[in-house]
């Protein structure tokens, strides 16, 4: 499955759409995109994942290195519009308890 990335830059905050499959084939092409964005001072990143079905161990460690890259710049990361399915890889592993995840603009 491919990954398609595109990345919006709004007044103050980026925000990055992903479609497709997030596995170890596609992870490399996120965190190429993704990381950059939180290694700048106070950055805000929004992460849409509403078009996004799948995503595997390699993807989550992706989001793990992007929260503490934001972290370490005093950015912030949000990661919205979840699937069920993917929301609940979140849940189980834990990291609904330490990633920002905006409840209301879940898709379905």
């Amino acid at each position: 499955m491919n990954l398609d990335i595109r990345t919006e830059e709004k007044e103050d905050y980026n925000l990055l759409h992903v479609s497709g499959e997030v596995d170890a084939y596609t992870a490399s092409q996120l965190r190429e995109s993704l990381l950059p964005l939180t290694e700048k001072e106070g950055a805000s990143v929004i992460v849409d994942l509403s078009n996004v079905d799948y995503i595997d161990s390699t993807g989550l460690g992706i989001f793990i290195g992007a929260l503490k890259s934001s972290n370490h710049y005093n950015g912030t990361l949000r990661l919205v519009g979840l699937n069920a399915r993917v929301k609940r890889l979140f849940s189980i592993t834990g990291l609904d308890e330490v990633m920002d995840i905006e409840e209301e603009e879940e898709a379905q």
